[in-house]
Formats: structure tokens, sequence, C-alpha cells
């Protein structure tokens, strides 16, 4: 295995080349795709009129009001409390002309969204509302004008009718709307100005006039000002907005950072890389968007139920009409009809899936979980078998000391501090792990001179007088060094599970060798227990050699393994799971993954902080924690068992309650009057939100995975 090393190379022995570390470690940016919102971003944005929260509350607050007069001077009310409407000059016309206000201000979503309905011939809820309020308004006027003989003074009944809808519906709109806040958060994260960086100090500009290339400095506790690569400092950054990981991470010279995150210990200086709509924070807003506007087949589910709960109430109520019309009470009949649409009404239907869906997408962008298709997030509490990709997903893609022997004489610890003083001068990722590495023995650093590149075969320097090299096989043969046999059945079991072994050589002797892999996530270990905890299998896909496949497998009890996959046919082995009827969900860096993401059943794209936009992926991962898996696992589940409690619910309470409007009882003095109805419905209309509320006390957090 092969890694370059800054203008000069450690060829590091491996027992077979497999897909070298450096090539799985090249992450590539991935783009951001463009997003098609329509008119119904949310399903009931169409089933409320396109009006806002702020309307409906004002609606209802006003209409609230408005109806304590209208109920107080009912005569219908007053007698079912036994008491007397204070009776005084146009006294009488008080519930008329304040319901009538009602009917059309309070009222105005619901006739407009069912006038709707019926130019675009989709029945539904909206039209069964207007009905419902419409047949109740007409009524009670020709009882108040005395039309007939109807004693059917339904004023107090209809103010009540709507003000419980609208309050309906606005706590649905600030449900929905505390879901879409979630895009609101991210983007107040990010800082009006930045401080750019300009011959002789710095300048404060507008986070706007900011453009990749330039140079700005992040003072401790400032939040980046856009997406960048970190050219002096380094600082614990708190990168929860991006992870929902809450402990900080080390960043230093080279690493990337990302717009909205918090410098939170030091100053560093970053150079931008993007900005604007280009930043990941704004790849975050979009995926969220979109997961909000994608329909699902449970949400296609429901509105069918609402379709049909029309027809069934409409027949339910000319039924009721007709049948009650014939026994010879008209006003009876009346009465009946008007309980039947108000009680029949699938508020709590259209109100079922939405909503849940809305909370769930809403807590899995707060963990980090970006749902750009609800699909895959019904489809993932089916999978039978997870397929991560290793490298940079259950490894952490880069490599790290696992091993280090010594000859006699020496001590791993001074063996480490000769190799982190040769190494020194280098930035390559070998060389930081070695320095890494010695860092944690304690011992004091040496000092190294005469660095030197030896191309293709590593670096040597003089170290305490001494020249002191550090290599693969072929810095061994341009020295004619051989292995002591005291270190060789050491280094030979690294090689058998496909370590790559760097020897350090002093005065043309080796003195000791090193391991160095990719290190494998802790995280990892936990998610794969998880899964398989919950019965799901997991596999691995991996260019590497079989041995270094192997070798992870056995470490994170991996069920199955496919090693020596090229990019290209990763796709094919997605297939061949689904061959054997398992249904896969496919973890990958998003790619050579692409493929295989777009292949399987759930795709997910790890997108490690920057790249949140594969196109190719269902879901993304905004951080790299592998446990963020048990977080879909466990919403889809959750969010499942809340949409069909929320349907059966809401459709079987219109089934059992609508005959009951009918009158199908009454032979039994079992009535419901239309106001019962209003408040049975609106109960209906809570216990549906209240449920879907509950999800929100799932625990999402990658560290909490059991």
């Amino acid at each position: 295995m092969e890694e370059n090393h800054n203008g000069h190379d450690h060829q590091a022995q491996a027992a077979d080349p497999g897909e070298t570390l450096t090539s799985e470690m090249d992450h590539a940016a991935m783009g951001h795709g463009g997003m098609d919102h329509d008119d119904h971003a949310i399903h009931t944005a169409g089933q409320h009129a396109g009006h806002s929260t702020a309307m409906f509350k004002n609606r209802f607050w006003l209409t609230l009001v408005l109806s304590i007069p209208v109920v107080f001077f009912s005569p219908m009310f007053g007698h079912l409390l036994s008491y007397t409407p204070p009776d005084f000059p146009g006294a009488v016309w008080i519930p008329p002309v304040l319901g009538t206000f009602i009917f059309f201000y309070g009222g105005q979503p619901f006739l407009k969204g069912g006038w709707q309905e019926i130019n675009s011939r989709q029945p539904g809820m909206m039209l069964l509302i207007s009905m419902a309020i419409t047949v109740a308004f007409i009524a009670s006027w020709v009882t108040s004008l005395g039309i007939g003989g109807f004693d059917l003074d339904f004023w107090w009944e209809l103010a009540l009718l709507v003000a419980i809808m609208l309050l309906g519906h606005w706590i649905e709109m600030r449900a929905l709307g505390s879901a879409r806040g979630a895009l609101d958060a991210l983007a107040a994260l990010l800082p009006d100005e930045a401080e750019r960086v300009i011959e002789g100090g710095t300048e404060t500009i507008s986070v706007t006039e900011l453009q990749a290339g330039d140079l700005v400095l992040v003072r401790s506790g400032a939040r980046m000002p856009a997406d960048g690569v970190i050219t002096d400092g380094s600082a614990e950054v708190d990168e929860s907005m991006i992870t929902g990981e809450s402990k900080t991470v080390p960043r230093s010279v080279g690493d990337p950072v990302v717009a909205g995150t918090v410098a939170t210990d030091n100053s560093l200086r970053m150079k931008v890389t993007a900005v604007g709509d280009d930043t990941a924070l704004a790849g975050i807003q979009r995926l969220v968007a979109e997961a909000q506007a994608s329909t699902s087949r449970a949400q296609a589910l429901a509105d069918r139920a609402a379709a049909f709960l029309f027809y069934f109430a409409a027949g339910a109520g000319v039924i009721t009409f007709i049948v009650w019309s014939l026994l010879g009470s008209v006003p009876d009949a009346v009465t009946r009809t008007v309980t039947v649409l108000v009680i029949a009404c699938p508020h709590a239907l259209g109100l079922a899936i939405p909503l849940v869906i809305a909370i769930s997408t809403e807590r899995a962008a707060r963990a980090g979980v970006l749902i750009k298709n609800r699909m895959a997030l019904e489809r993932m509490r089916t999978i039978d078998v997870v397929l991560f990709d290793k490298t940079g997903t259950l490894t952490k893609g880069e490599p790290a000391v696992t091993g280090v022997v010594a000859v006699e004489g020496v001590t791993t610890e001074e063996l480490l501090a000769l190799a982190a003083a040769v190494e020194s001068d280098s930035e390559h990722p070998v060389a930081r792990a070695i320095i890494a590495a010695a860092k944690q023995t304690g011992n004091p650093a040496l000092t190294a001179s005469n660095f030197q590149s030896l191309t293709g075969r590593g670096v040597q320097a003089t170290v305490n007088g001494t020249n002191t090299a550090v290599g693969g096989p072929a810095l061994l043969a341009e020295f004619g060094a051989s292995e002591p046999a005291d270190i060789a059945d050491t280094t030979a079991e690294w090689m058998d599970r496909g370590a790559s072994i760097l020897h350090v050589i002093r005065d043309g002797a080796v003195v000791g060798a090193v391991a160095l892999e990719d290190e494998v996530r802790e995280e990892s270990r936990q998610a794969i227990q998880a899964l398989q905890k919950r019965g799901i299998k997991v596999a691995m896909i991996t260019g590497d050699a079989h041995q270094v496949a192997a070798s992870v497998a056995s470490e994170l009890h991996i069920d199955e393994v496919f090693a020596e996959v090229l990019p290209q046919d990763k796709d094919l082995k997605v297939a061949e799971l689904q061959a054997r009827g398992l249904k896969v969900a496919m973890v990958g860096d998003g790619v050579n993954d692409a493929p295989a993401l777009a292949r399987a059943e759930v795709g997910i794209a790890i997108g490690a902080g920057t790249d949140v936009a594969m196109e190719s992926a269902g879901v993304v991962l905004a951080g790299n924690d592998p446990r963020a898996v048990l977080s879909m696992v466990d919403l889809s589940h959750a969010s499942y068992r809340k949409m069909w409690q929320n349907l059966i619910w809401a459709t079987g309470y219109n089934i059992i309650s609508v005959p009951l409007a009918a009158g199908v009882l009454a032979f039994a003095g079992i009535v419901l009057s239309p106001a019962a109805g209003a408040v049975l419905m609106s109960l209906s209309t809570i216990v549906v939100a209240l449920n879907a509320q509950l999800l929100r006390r799932l625990k999402l957090n990658p560290a909490d995975v059991r």
C-alpha cells in the first residue's frame, strides 16, 4: 500500500494493495441539487387556502370573544343550563348579527377552501366544514326570521363550531410552523458580519460580501461566516448545529469548517471555500424544505381516506335528511343532517399524517439526520440489512498507529519519539498519526534537522546526531537493511491483518517498526451492536484487500463482508443482497457510492459536515457518526406507529360517530346535537395532535444509542 507523503512517499508494506487508504479517504465534495418547490410545500397548505398561522390565531380569538354573547343569549343554551337570557329591546338579534359576522369572518377560510375543492373536483375536509356551517347558518336565519315555523336556532352551535375549527387549524398550522422553524433556526446561525483579513489588519464586512478565497479572522466564541479551511490556529469547534452532537471537535490547520459552527476557545483564520447558497448550511436548509415538501405513501392513504369520508358523510347526510323527513319531522331531519355534517368533518384525519411527518422531519433535522425523501423514512422500518461502506464510515478514513515494536535495548516510547522527530516537518496523514501517537506517550519531543524526502521510499533526518529514516520496503532495500528476527513475528501478524508497516532505521540498522491502519470508530461498534440487537443484519463493502476487510469485520462483528469491490460494482452487491429477498439500506460517502445509494431501498449519505446534498441518497447524515442510522430506524418505527394510531383513531371515530349523529339510536333516547358533534370532533383533533406531539419525547441523540 503506497501513501503519498507531501512530495515524498512512504511505501508501506502490506499483504495486498487492494484499494489504497488515501484514495478512499479522498472524499470529493457533493453537489447541491436544485429543488422544485410548488404551492404545496406542506400538505395542508392547500387545505388552508394559503392562510398563515397568525391568520387562524387572530380569527380564532375574535371569533371566541364574539361567541360568548351568542352563546349567552341563545334560548336553547339557556334552556340547557336552566337560565333565562336577558330580555331587552334588540337582545333577540344579538345571536343572528354576531353569528352572521362569525360565519363570514371566522368561516371565510373554510368557505374559500371548500369552493376551491369544488373547482378542483377534489372534495375533502374544507368542503365538509363549509357545508356544515352553511347549513347551520341558513337554518338559523330561517328560524330567526320566523319562516315556516321551524325551531332551528343553531347560532350558538355555529359560533362554537367555527371557533373550534379555527382552533384546530391554528394548532395544526402552529405545529407545522414549528417544524418549518427548523429552517429559520438554521438560517439564524449565520453571523451578520465577518472580519476579512486585509493588508495591515482586518475589515468588518457583511457576510454577503464574502467571496471564495477570502481570508477571514474568526475570534473565540464567534461563528464561522462561511464554509472554509483553517489556515492558521486551532480551536475546539462546536458543530452541534450540523451533527447533533454536543461534544466539541478539535480543528486545526488544514481542517475544513462549516458556516454557523462556533470556535469555542481560540481565534483562528480560515480561507473561505463556499458562500451563500453553496454552503453546507444552505444545503441543509434545502434538504429540510425538500423533505417537508415531499409526499409519502401514508399521506396518499390519508388523502384517499379523506376523499372517501367526504362521500361517506355527504351520502349519510342525504340519507339522514330523507329518512327523518319521511318520519314526519323536517326540523329533526335538518338537525340530524347538520350534526352528521359537523361530526363527519375529517379534520383529525387531515391532521393525522402531515403533523407526524412534519414533527419527525424536524426532530431528525435537529439530530443531524436530514431526510430528503419521506419515503426513505417510511421504508427504514422495513430494512433487513444495513450495508456500510468501510472507509470514512465505519473507520475514520485516516491512518492511526495501531502497533509499535522495537528491538532489544530500545523502548517503544523511544522508537515513537525517534520516528516522530523525523516526521515533524511533514504534513502527511501518516506523519500526523505518528506524531500524535508519540505525544500520547508523554515523552519529551526530539529535535530533527536536515529533513529530506525520499520520493517513493520514505523520509529521513538527523536526530541527536544520527541519521534516521522512516519508510517501507523500498527504503529497507535502499539502505541494505533487513528486519531483525525479534520483531519479525510481530510485523508478520500486522501484515496478515492488512496493516501498513513502516520501519525505523537508525545508522543503517532497523530499530523497530510501526503499524498503521485506518482506525475503527468506536461509534461504529456501538451502532452495529444496536442494529443487530434490533434484528437487523450488518454488512460491509470496501475496495480494500480481503485481509484488511476481514480484520475490521472481525473487530466489529459484522455479519457479511464484500471486499476488493471496485466503486462501479458496489451497486451490484446491493442488487445481490436484494436478490436474496433482503431490503437494503446503504450507508456511504456518496461519491463512489452514488449508484449503490440509488439502488438501495434507503440510501444514506455520510455528509461529514460539508457534503450535504447528495441527489442519490434519500437521507443525509450531516455528521459522520454511524450511530445516526439508529436514529433513523427508531424514528421510522415511532413515526409509523403514530401515523397508524392517528389514522385508526380518526377514521374509526368517524365511522362510529356518524351513525350516532344520524340518529340510529334515537329510539333509545341517544341523540347528538350539532354542538355535541362539534365538541367530539374537536376532541378527536386534539387527541390526534397530542399523539403526534409525543414524537418529541423520542431520544435521537447518537450518544444515547443502546
